[in-house]
């Protein structure tokens, strides 16, 4: 009997401390997902003081990664999106250069959220233009989207942008952030996850304010070029300045459309 009794009391103190394992666990995993984005975010930063500008959106879905002479292009030249162009400041140089069929494929840690997933990849058809391998491609993925598909934002389609085009104020512009998706559907060909970190232009790597974010789901359908996460009520994102910020999912729909604008004069600083 005390045995029993013994047994019954492990058996509650470990179902009264799990949930907070649970929690501390998921905590560290959010922390991780606010790193990876200011990571992002300096890469940005890193790029602008390289080259002047700061990433572009690239081209369209279905244009790889573009060299000349066997060295990436830059700027409105690069075909590829924005995560291609800030490889190099990622220490992934070597990725960068080697070529479209490695970058396409080669997944970077810091491009996922350890609440979603770890580093994933999805083989499709080669659907370039012009063609890769002419077959079949492996393609890594990414969590995260830049604002703002609608073009408002700082991360523009072939012309880049600049600080100085930022005019609403980095702290209050945000600059990429934790895409929604369909959980269900991870690892495989939806819409919005099949092209991988290199799409140029493309709801894999870019997202709207115009919609508000919401939550991953599983289900139907895909993310619906929304921002969103696998965490509790909020998605992390990194503003303009560099600094990361936990927006909530009830955020105010106005006030979320004029943080992805950089320019409309609406001056936001608290949701």
């Amino acid at each position: 009997i005390e045995l029993l009794v013994v047994i019954a009391i492990i058996a509650i103190l470990i179902a009264l401390l799990l949930p907070a394992v649970q929690q501390a666990r998921e905590a560290a995993r959010r922390t991780e997902c606010a790193n990876h984005l200011k990571q992002i975010g300096l890469a940005f930063h890193n790029h602008h003081d390289q080259y002047g500008y700061f990433p572009t959106g690239g081209w369209n879905w279905n244009t790889p990664p573009s060299y000349t002479n066997g060295h990436p292009d830059a700027g409105a030249d690069q075909r590829a999106g924005w995560g291609f162009q800030v490889l190099p400041f990622l220490e992934a140089s070597v990725v960068w250069r080697a070529g479209a069929e490695t970058a396409v494929g080669q997944t970077n840690p810091v491009f996922f959220c350890p609440s979603r997933r770890s580093p994933q990849t999805v083989t499709t058809a080669d659907n370039y233009t012009p063609p890769v391998t002419g077959t079949t491609i492996r393609r890594a993925l990414c969590d995260y989207a830049a604002s703002n598909r609608d073009g408002t934002g700082v991360v523009r389609r072939f012309v880049p942008h600049r600080f100085r085009d930022v005019t609403d104020g980095t702290s209050n512009t945000l600059l990429i952030g934790e895409k929604r998706m369909n959980r269900a559907l991870l690892g495989t060909e939806q819409d919005d996850d099949n092209e991988g970190y290199t799409a140029g232009w493309n709801s894999d790597t870019m997202r709207s304010t115009e919609k508000i974010p919401l939550p991953d789901f599983s289900g139907l359908g895909d993310g619906d070029d929304r921002f969103g996460s696998s965490h509790a009520g909020i998605f992390v994102a990194v503003l303009t300045d560099g600094s990361t910020r936990n927006i909530s999912f009830s955020v105010d729909d106005e006030i979320f459309e004029h943080i992805g604008n950089i320019s409309d004069g609406e001056v936001v600083s608290e949701y």
